[in-house]
């Protein structure tokens, strides 16, 4: 079955090490079949939510106009949601958190998304893989609270410097995690 899927990214750098970790998995999932949108936090401006519970009001997502109102029809018609990011600080950088705090706008506006699954790509610096937990916490919460089904998570550690990525597996397993959707 094609699926329509949503790749929304949280590297601030072209080329990083998430970034060729979300290339890889949307070769897959297009070698596969699948429609895919890549949607580069780092390139929009999307400012946090004011919780103003104006959404959609004005026929755009949000009042306060930026970049999310270009993303959230794309979150509307997607069947999954890829989160391909670095770790910042144990959790999700700002860029890709302001894009999920403005999801906040759909449940006000009463919109529905046909997100069903969701997968996890992210990369650290840490070489201890439990460093990922408040990350990855994070992300199962999301999920269990938008009744999206958890597919997976691919966890790279002791990734720092643009391009380490390329000296590991992660990049082939990405794909072959694209590809098996």
């Amino acid at each position: 079955m094609d699926k329509k899927i949503l790749v929304l990214t949280g590297s601030p750098r072209k080329g990083g090490n998430s970034d060729l970790l979300a290339d890889a998995f949307i070769k897959g999932a297009q070698l596969a079949g699948h429609t895919v949108i890549k949607y580069e936090t780092r390139l929009k401006k999307i400012n946090g939510c004011r919780v103003c519970n104006k959404c959609y009001s004005k026929g755009a997502a949000c009042v306060f106009e930026d970049d999310f109102n270009t993303l959230a029809p794309f979150i509307e018609q997607s069947d999954m949601l890829v989160l391909a990011t670095p770790m910042y600080w144990f959790t999700f950088p700002a860029q890709l958190k302001a894009a999920l705090d403005k999801m906040y706008a759909l449940l006000i506006g009463g919109r529905q998304s046909n997100i069903k699954e969701c997968v996890l790509l992210a990369c650290a610096e840490t070489e201890n893989e439990t460093d990922f937990d408040g990350l990855v916490k994070t992300y199962e919460l999301i999920a269990s609270y938008q009744k999206w089904t958890d597919r997976a998570h691919l966890l790279i550690p002791s990734v720092s410097e643009k391009g380490d990525i390329l000296h590991t597996d992660a990049l082939k397993r990405a794909e072959e995690l694209g590809r098996i959707f």
